[in-house]
């Protein structure tokens, strides 16, 4: 409910901007000159760019919230049970370990968004959002193409590559799942970042 409400500040902050910006770049569209009218429209492309880019993010959201919702309600949703140090982040061994048991499952069942979904929630345990948001955007992918069953095994004409991923952060191996987000072609999810 925290992270929820810091969303709805920072949009209802981040739209005030936008339209704060907004209407200095029409006064400046309003003076007429030809300088003043240059620099109005270069204003009002940042608001543009900025709505834009608010709206993909709370679509995400979004999308990521209701396939949590659905997981819940079919009991495949993770269980926060993860050892944390003392100042209550979650210990790094103890995400690496959860990672691997979710990396595997992903890999015998990349076709399914319920195991991208879980994949994402490891990432994201293991400090590693850029892939965690990847991973999820995999499992919304999956989910609205269409109803997977949650025990579905890839044919042996598309098993994923099982090698060993490289734990190096490098994301623009062509071999990694998350720098391939088309359903069609599913390959091994990567170690986190610093695993």
């Amino acid at each position: 409910m925290r992270a929820k409400i810091t969303y709805l500040v920072t949009a209802a902050v981040l739209v005030f901007y936008f339209v704060l910006v907004g209407s200095r770049g029409l006064m400046l569209i309003r003076h007429g000159t030809l300088v003043t009218v240059t620099f109005g429209i270069a204003v009002l492309i940042l608001p543009v760019i900025g709505v834009w880019f608010l709206w993909k993010n709370t679509q995400f959201v979004r999308r990521a919230n209701a396939l949590a919702a659905e997981l819940d309600a079919e009991g495949g949703l993770p269980v926060d049970d993860l050892a944390r140090t003392p100042s209550g982040r979650i210990d790094r061994d103890a995400a690496d370990a959860v990672f691997t048991k979710r990396r595997e499952e992903t890999e015998d069942a990349p076709d399914d968004w319920r195991t991208w979904f879980r994949l994402a929630v490891a990432y994201q345990d293991a400090r590693d959002t850029p892939r965690a948001r990847k991973a999820m955007q995999r499992a919304i992918a999956l989910h609205r193409s269409g109803p997977r069953s949650p025990s579905a095994h890839p044919t042996p004409s598309s098993a994923p590559d099982t090698s060993t991923p490289s734990s190096a952060p490098d994301t623009s191996t062509p071999s990694s799942a998350l720098d391939t987000p088309a359903p069609s072609s599913p390959a091994a999810p990567s170690s986190p970042s610093g695993a």
